[in-house]
């Protein structure tokens, strides 16, 4: 069985066009940077690795993760964790209540509660439970939005240029701190990127598309 993320022989076609081809395995704790210009295509490949493919567009070849083909199972079923440009925490719920969604529904009690604190610890974030998101600064967000991510138990991690919105000295801090994370849970990444010192921070195979 290979274990990680394996774009095996992937196509991508909008309408009878082809928009890209790639070919590639990601390794547990490894990082894949794919970038390429607007247009290219990077955006409709990770819609297509976690389910989402709009209609107008069609996928041959296979998505598999740690050797189960993916292809047709649904979004919800596939076990595939994504991090955007924007944080898209729920301004109606808490920091705790945000890291809540991540977490099984079977799991209540003291033990979320636990559960929860050790998130915000991880990422320096201890007592902010209570917190409005909106009351959080850009970097305290994007811990928020990692470690709801992680606490769902993704089995690969999706980087749609999360950190572009971050000034230089915190993106460069948010980027290590997400990275680090990935690889200490032996995470497969792909991590689409226009950042040329992304791909460097990352230090993976880059693929340029188009």
């Amino acid at each position: 069985m290979a274990e990680g993320l394996v774009l095996d022989h992937v196509i991508l076609r909008r309408g009878g066009d082809l928009l890209l081809t790639l070919d590639a395995r990601v390794a547990p704790g490894e990082v894949l940077t794919v970038m390429g210009r607007s247009g290219s295509g990077k955006s409709t490949l990770l819609s297509a690795i976690i389910g989402q493919l709009d209609p107008a567009f069609t996928l041959e070849g296979r998505i598999l993760l740690n050797g189960t083909d993916l292809t047709r199972r649904p979004a919800e079923a596939r076990q595939v964790g994504i991090l955007f440009q924007d944080d898209l925490l729920f301004p109606h719920l808490s920091v705790a209540g945000n890291l809540g969604f991540g977490l099984p529904r079977a799991l209540r009690g003291a033990a979320r509660s636990t559960r929860i604190e050790a998130a915000l610890q991880e990422v320096e974030l201890a007592g902010y439970g209570p917190r409005d998101p909106a009351t959080l600064s850009g970097g305290q967000k994007a811990r928020v939005a990692l470690m709801r991510m992680l606490l769902a138990e993704p089995r690969a991690l999706l980087l749609d240029e999360p950190f572009s919105r971050l000034d230089a000295g915190l993106r460069a801090q948010i980027r290590a701190l997400v990275l680090a994370r990935a690889q200490a849970r032996g995470l497969p990444v792909l991590l689409v990127t226009h950042d040329a010192e992304d791909a460097r921070a990352a230090g993976g195979r880059v693929v340029t598309l188009g």
